[in-house]
């Protein structure tokens, strides 16, 4: 039955045998080609094998069987954003954000693709957003003092960076001796 190859292929992608998932994936939708848990599931394991093109084709699927599937859209615009298509991952992000308004990681990669795009404002005003969501999180503070001190803040940006060593981004500490001593 559809439904064992499926939960198989959970237990495998849990196990990080993401091409024995991806084959037990492949059975569940040959019999049952409307699931759309499957072809999602199958999509974030061809993302973790970094087959980003395989991976959108089968979130593509997912979004064409349930449209308002915000996860869907969150993971084809991941996958947009490995292959450098930043315009496109935040197509992606606004749609998952427009289905599910709290959905901070969804604010925080389309602050990182504006950031890419140079949009700075734009990428500060959605790690805003993660903050506010998430008041703890320390990639979002990171994040965001990384793109004030693009913008010349640098009191701004080393007290973002300072937060995100406090809450545990460990790595925040490198950029503080670089960029604010």
């Amino acid at each position: 039955m559809a439904k064992d190859y499926f939960y198989r292929g959970v237990s495998k992608a849990d196990l990080e045998d993401y091409r024995g998932a991806i084959q037990d994936f492949n059975k569940a939708i040959e019999l049952n080609p409307n699931d759309a848990r499957a072809y999602y599931n199958r999509g974030v394991a061809k993302a973790k094998l970094e087959d980003y093109r395989g991976a959108i084709q089968d979130f593509n699927k997912v979004i064409e069987l349930n449209p308002n599937d915000a996860d869907a859209y969150y993971n084809r615009g991941l996958a947009k954003r490995k292959l450098e298509d930043y315009h496109g991952a935040i197509q992606d992000y606004n749609k998952a954000i427009e289905l599910n308004p709290n959905y901070a990681d969804a604010y925080g990669n389309r602050g990182n693709a504006k950031a890419k795009l140079e949009d700075n404002r734009g990428a500060i005003q959605d790690f805003n957003k993660v903050i506010e969501l998430n008041p703890n999180d320390a990639r979002a503070y990171y994040n965001r003092g990384v793109v004030k001190l693009m913008l010349n803040d640098k009191n701004g940006g080393c007290l973002d960076l300072n937060k995100a060593g406090e809450l545990g981004y460990s790595d925040a500490y490198d950029s503080i001796k670089e960029f604010c001593q």
